[in-house]
């Protein structure tokens, strides 16, 4: 059986989307639609692993939407929908969680690195989301799958539960999906700390760049990002050891879509006191009309609603199509 190329992937609505977000994904997902089938998802299901207030949730669906439209995708060429509203990701889910194996899940660094010491009390659905990721692809036969490096695990486990279950059944009915790998800016590391990713959870706000923030408060947070004393190398190799200059570069190199030499071919043997403005200005010009068109979109709540539930029409086609065929295999009675 052939696949057609198909892409899916999702993000949480589980805080503010920031600029990591951003030039890790949703920027990537906008050239794909001219080369697959996209599936865009906000996996609002995922995001309740942890608890969330009802409210923030509700807004942070929308807001994710509002990204994926203000960045350039098109809800009539892709398909934008939120998780929830599609019960068939469920239903697989629970399959699949009958397929894996307790040791796959063990292995999952992710849920190590959330749980920490405290994994006997978070939720079950903490440990066994991968499942629910696993269906998420394989819901719609996805043949790709854009990640970071810090995901090509679930990817991984993916294909470990499509192998699996094609096998334990002898049919070729899943495909094993492949990844597509972001290239070397695709992790965007805290303005604070240059050694983690940044995220919506870190409890200083210079940490993060957000979507929504002013181009005032972008050109702060970036001339406050660390940064070390010394200028700039001339060469890549330069910025081994040195967290917090090698993330400002890649942020650079992202925003302009140039390579991190070709950054430091213009900037190098300068200081922070000359970058930082400039990355400041990029940053600001890159990100202020996405920051505009997200907030007139949030003001008509009404029309992404909309959005998300013509998506979820169509993606519901795909699913059903795709369920009663897994119901046939497994041996349920439709």
């Amino acid at each position: 059986m052939s696949f057609p190329a198909r892409v899916f992937s999702g993000i949480q609505p589980s805080g503010k989307l920031h600029l990591g977000n951003y030039l890790g994904a949703i920027k990537r997902f906008v050239p794909l639609q001219d080369t697959h089938n996209c599936i865009y998802c906000v996996v609002d299901m995922h995001a309740i692993t942890v608890w969330q207030d009802p409210e923030k949730l509700y807004n942070s669906t929308l807001e994710v939407a509002a990204a994926y439209l203000a960045a350039g995708i098109d809800a009539e060429k892709s398909i934008i929908f939120n998780q929830s509203q599609v019960v068939q990701h469920a239903e697989l889910a629970w399959i699949f969680n009958c397929v894996a194996r307790m040791g796959w899940m063990q292995r999952m660094t992710q849920f190590k690195d959330k749980a920490g010491k405290n994994s006997q009390n978070v939720s079950l659905g903490l440990f066994a989301y991968p499942a629910l990721m696993a269906a998420d692809i394989l819901l719609y036969k996805a043949t790709h799958v854009p990640v970071g490096e810090d995901q090509k695990q679930h990817l991984e486990l993916t294909r470990d539960i499509a192998i699996k279950f094609n096998n334990d059944y002898n049919v070729n009915f899943f495909p094993i999906t492949e990844p597509l790998i972001a290239g070397e800016t695709a992790r965007i590391m805290s303005l604070r700390d240059g050694t983690k990713k940044m995220s919506s959870s870190d409890p200083s706000d210079l940490a993060k760049i957000s979507l929504t923030d002013s181009a005032d408060l972008i050109a702060k947070k970036i001339k406050k990002a660390k940064s070390d004393a010394d200028n700039l190398p001339f060469e890549v190799a330069g910025l081994k050891g040195r967290p917090e200059a090698d993330n400002l570069v890649g942020i650079y190199a992202a925003l302009s879509e140039k390579s991190k030499q070709g950054i430091l071919d213009e900037f190098g043997g300068k200081g922070f006191g000359v970058f930082k403005p400039a990355l400041a200005e990029l940053a600001v010009e890159k990100l202020a009309p996405i920051n505009k068109k997200i907030s007139l979109y949030l003001n008509d709540k009404k029309q992404i609603e909309d959005i998300l539930h013509s998506g979820a029409e169509r993606a519901r086609e795909i699913a059903t199509k795709t369920m009663k065929e897994v119901h046939n295999i497994i041996g349920f009675v439709n």
